[in-house]
């Protein structure tokens, strides 16, 4: 299974870009995102952001995360 995260851009140069992964920061290529700029949101897979994404739909994905992390730790302790 694959999963690209959302990260928001915090630094931008050339093709790559520093993104915030909720405090964890990642270089990346933005090869397939050529518009992308400091304060997008993307979508982060292998390295590459490939696509843009609305703050809203970031926060979102963000929240599934950290719900779907509980329940994994609440599962294990059971």
């Amino acid at each position: 299974m694959c999963l690209a995260v959302p990260g928001k851009i915090i630094e931008c140069a050339d093709d790559e870009a520093l993104i915030d992964l909720q405090g964890n920061r990642l270089k990346i290529s933005t090869v397939l995102t050529p518009g992308a700029a400091v304060g997008d949101w993307v979508l982060a897979h292998a390295g590459f952001a490939i696509s843009l994404i609305d703050e809203s739909d970031a926060l979102e994905t963000w929240e599934w995360l950290r719900v779907m992390s509980e329940d994994s730790r609440d599962a294990a302790s059971s």
